[in-house]
């Protein structure tokens, strides 16, 4: 599948923006850090891009997010690795790889990134840095929906905490326009 593909697929199974807007964040930071790793950066991005393609059509049954969009990906031939990191990101399977690892630390990242963001006085990805992120992450009212517990599995890949928000910041802001942040 080619991104083009894929963003094509995304784009018509998630109507919301805002959605839209986090599987493309997911993306890019998952491109940066298969970059930092040495890994495939297509893949990689790839698996962001379509971690959520079921998630409206999940809304109403939250247990079955992952398994529809991993059956509806492994259906249309996409690369089993990505089936697994999908089921993977939504807990119905162990995440394996390091690109599983990645994705689940990753998703509920962007989240927080963004929320930071939108409470920053000029509201632009461009002004934020890894400190602004890591202070709002210490404030456990602040964007409760990103799981903090998820995002430190980063050390599971390796990566310090404050190194793996600079990592997915940095690609975020490089895609801030597509954000609109």
């Amino acid at each position: 599948m080619t991104r083009e593909e894929a963003l094509e697929l995304m784009k018509s199974k998630l109507k919301n923006k805002n959605l839209q807007k986090h599987t493309m964040a997911t993306e890019a930071c998952m491109r940066a850090l298969a970059k930092h790793f040495g890994e495939d950066e297509e893949l990689w991005g790839l698996t962001g891009l379509l971690h959520d393609v079921d998630y409206e059509q999940t809304a109403k049954d939250a247990e079955k997010h992952g398994l529809v969009g991993a059956e509806m990906l492994d259906e249309m031939g996409v690369d089993k690795r990505i089936v697994h990191a999908v089921k993977a990101h939504a807990g119905h399977v162990e995440a394996e790889s390091l690109m599983d690892k990645a994705l689940f630390a990753i998703d509920p990242l962007t989240g927080l990134i963004v929320a930071a963001a939108l409470m920053h006085p000029t509201k632009k990805l461009a002004d934020v840095d890894t400190q602004f992120v890591l202070n709002r992450f210490k404030e456990k009212s602040f964007a409760k929906g990103a799981n903090r517990e998820n995002i430190q599995t980063c050390e599971g890949i390796g990566l310090e905490l404050d190194e793996f928000i600079t990592v997915c910041l940095n690609a975020m802001q490089e895609i801030s326009d597509e954000l609109g942040l």
